[in-house]
C-alpha cells in the first residue's frame, strides 16, 4: 500500500519543484555539501591524513574585535536568509494553513516541543560524543575545533545565537522544506527521510567521514520524527541544545580536559 499523503504533501508537477529545489540548496547547504566534500578529500590527501588536520567550527573573523564581532554576526544574519526564502516558497501553496503551522514552527505545542527537544538531545548528544572520539581513535574524523582561539566578552552570546542560527538554517531548510517539497513530488517515505539524511551529511564532510556517518544516522532520527509529528520546532530545540554544549562547553572547559 502506498504511503499516505497528508494536505500539504499533495503531489504538484515535478519539473518546477525539481527547479526550485536545486536553485534553494545551490544557494544554501548544497553547496555547503560540495564544497564539504572538496574539503574531505584534500584533508585525507595531506601528510597524515584526517587523522592530523583540523575543522575550526567559529573561526575568528578579524584581528581587531569590533570587526570580528560585526563579520560574526553578519554571517549569523545572511546565513538565515535561505530559512527566510523556503518559508516565502512554502506559503505560495494551495494550503490555507500558515506555513509555521504547517512545519510545526508555531507555539501551538510549545511544552511538547521543549519536552521532545529535551530527549532528542539526549538520545542524539550521547552517542554523538562517543561516535566523535571513535573516530579520531581509527583515524577517519578530524580534530573539532567548536569556538574561535580569541576570545571577547561577547563570545559565548555570540555563540549560542550561532548555535540558534545553525538548528534554524538546518532543520527548516532540510527537513521542513526538502522533505516536503519531495513528498509533493511522489517520493516515498523511506526514499524522502534518507535523501534529506544524506545532504545533512554531506555538509559535515569537512570534518571527516566519522561525522558524515553520525550525521547521517542522527538525518535518519530528525527525519522520521518530522515524518510521523509534522514539527520542526523539537528539531530546532535538540539541535540548538546539542550546538550549544559543543560551542560553550569547549570554549569553558577544553583547556581543563586537556583538549587545547
Amino acid at each position: 500500500m502506498a504511503d499516505p499523503v497528508s494536505p500539504e504533501d499533495a503531489p504538484r508537477d515535478r519539473r518546477p519543484l525539481g527547479l526550485e529545489i536545486w536553485i534553494v540548496l545551490g544557494l544554501s547547504l548544497g553547496a555547503s555539501g560540495v564544497y564539504a566534500l572538496v574539503s574531505l578529500i584534500r584533508k585525507a590527501t595531506l601528510p597524515g591524513g584526517l587523522r592530523d588536520q583540523t575543522a575550526t567550527l567559529n573561526s575568528t573573523q578579524d584581528d581587531r574585535q569590533v570587526f570580528d564581532f560585526i563579520y560574526q554576526v553578519l554571517s549569523i544574519g545572511f546565513a538565515l536568509v535561505p530559512v527566510a526564502l523556503v518559508l516565502y516558497l512554502l506559503s505560495l501553496d494551495p494550503v490555507r494553513e500558515p506555513v509555521t503551522r504547517r512545519l510545526g514552527l508555531d507555539r501551538a505545542r510549545w511544552r511538547f516541543d521543549a519536552l521532545s527537544g529535551f530527549g532528542l538531545f539526549a538520545l542524539i548528544g550521547i552517542p554523538g560524543l562517543a561516535f566523535y572520539f571513535a573516530g579520531r581513535a581509527l583515524g577517519i574524523t578530524a580534530e573539532i575545533i567548536p569556538s574561535p582561539d580569541i576570545e571577547y566578552w561577547w563570545t559565548i552570546p555570540v555563540l549560542i545565537l550561532a548555535a540558534v542560527q545553525n538548528a534554524v538554517l538546518e532543520e527548516v531548510v532540510v527537513i521542513g522544506y526538502l522533505m516536503t517539497r519531495l513528498r509533493q513530488m511522489s517520493w516515498g517515505v523511506p526514499a524522502t527521510i534518507v535523501a534529506a539524511a544524506a545532504l545533512r551529511a554531506s555538509y559535515h564532510l569537512y570534518q571527516g567521514v566519522g561525522p558524515g556517518i553520525g550525521n547521517f544516522a542522527m538525518g535518519l532520527v530528525f527525519g522520521y520524527w518530522f515524518h510521523r509529528t509534522r514539527r520542526v520546532m523539537p528539531l530546532v530545540v535538540a539541535h540548538t541544545l546539542l550546538d550549544v554544549v559543543a560551542f560553550v562547553g569547549y570554549l569553558l572547559f577544553a583547556e581543563s580536559l586537556g583538549l587545547k
